[in-house]
């Protein structure tokens, strides 16, 4: 929910250190939505931590006993899932990032599926399964291949590509009263739920580097802020809440302060979530020029089409410029004003739009 307070509105951006196969501090049904990269089953910078909640896969990795090591991770990751589906809102949505996995055991090269394992786990617990996205990171390698070199019957596809699974609890999500108004008021552009909504995003990625060598991982599962910001804006609404269950160095909860929507983040490594409280401390006009530049790129777009296109085009209210649809004429981007510092996270304010070289950009495009 949103929190008025001195007639502003602010959202609260909490981090706990704690197990997420274990929410004990969340309410059943208490979140909107999910958005999280957890660790990948069998790619090797991960061993050590799913090792660290069963022995046995030490073991098996060392024994070359890949499917059973695959299916014990897994099975790790059934408890957050459990647990997720136990906070989560009906009619809540579940974002996973997540990747398949290559490796090499025994002198046998194969994949581990990972992302079709998820699927199953959340269709048997009676989900919607909705269209996924392949996000297809840029990869600098100069050797695309991998195997046998040029020789056939021997070479590998080489993976450029994870997936965001995309998961619906119960039925479609209805809104009445003033949540009808903050449902208007969270639109996205025309233009940009082209791109959004499309199966596949290229989007560069992100250093995981953890800059700390005390804690027993030197790598991260952060996603590139535009992921999480892109995702918070689709499937949930000003003012919900998103839980990340995986948090690493906090790009969700940033994703969830800018975009004005309360967030919760779980990190079990203690100084990593310490980490993250620093990450999620970030510039305000970081935060505003992401928004300004939303609004610079509608504002191209507009000036981009026809003068008879542009004609057809209706008047956003808040605003006061061109939008494509009526389902945009209520759209309002609020920039934020300040970010308090709290314990064990944050709390953020926020003020109208306001930018003077975009207001006369307004009034170009008004003419």
């Amino acid at each position: 929910m949103l929190y008025l307070m001195e007639n502003k509105y602010m959202t609260t951006h909490k981090v706990m250190a704690a197990d997420s196969s274990s929410l004990d501090g969340l309410n059943n049904r208490s979140v909107d939505l999910i958005v999280t990269s957890p660790p990948y089953p069998m790619i090797e910078m991960w061993d050590e931590v799913f090792s660290m909640h069963d022995k046995s896969i030490a073991d098996c990795m060392e024994n070359g006993k890949g499917h059973e090591a695959f299916a014990k991770m897994l099975a790790i990751l059934d408890r957050t899932w459990l647990e997720c589906d136990r906070v989560l809102k009906s009619n809540g949505f579940i974002c996973i990032n997540i990747g398949d996995a290559t490796r090499k055991l025994n002198d046998s090269f194969e994949l581990y599926p990972n992302h079709s394992r998820i699927i199953d786990f959340f269709f048997g617990l009676g989900y919607s399964v909705l269209p996924d996205i392949h996000w297809r990171k840029q990869s600098n390698s100069p050797n695309k291949f991998m195997g046998s070199g040029m020789y056939p019957a021997g070479a590998y596809v080489t993976y450029e590509h994870e997936y965001i699974l995309i998961f619906r609890k119960g039925g479609k999500r209805t809104f009445s009263g003033s949540q009808k108004a903050l449902r208007q008021k969270s639109a996205y552009f025309w233009e940009e739920r082209n791109v959004w909504f499309s199966d596949l995003w290229d989007i560069k990625g992100t250093s995981q580097f953890i800059p700390c060598s005390k804690t027993g991982r030197d790598r991260s599962a952060s996603f590139p802020l535009e992921i999480p910001y892109r995702l918070v804006n689709m499937y949930s609404a000003e003012g919900d809440t998103v839980l990340d269950p995986f948090l690493g160095l906090g790009t969700t909860s940033i994703a969830c302060m800018i975009s004005k929507r309360n967030s919760i983040g779980i990190e079990i490594d203690p100084e990593i979530a310490e980490l993250a409280l620093k990450t999620m401390d970030i510039p305000v006009s970081y935060a505003n020029r992401l928004i300004n530049n939303r609004i610079e790129k509608h504002l191209e777009f507009i000036e981009s089409l026809s003068d008879e296109n542009k004609k057809k085009c209706y008047q956003n209210t808040p605003h006061g410029f061109k939008v494509k649809t009526r389902q945009v004429t209520a759209i309002e981007l609020n920039m934020l004003e300040d970010i308090i510092s709290l314990d064990d996270g944050y709390v953020c304010r926020y003020k109208k739009y306001e930018n003077a070289d975009t207001d006369e950009q307004i009034k170009l495009s008004l003419t």
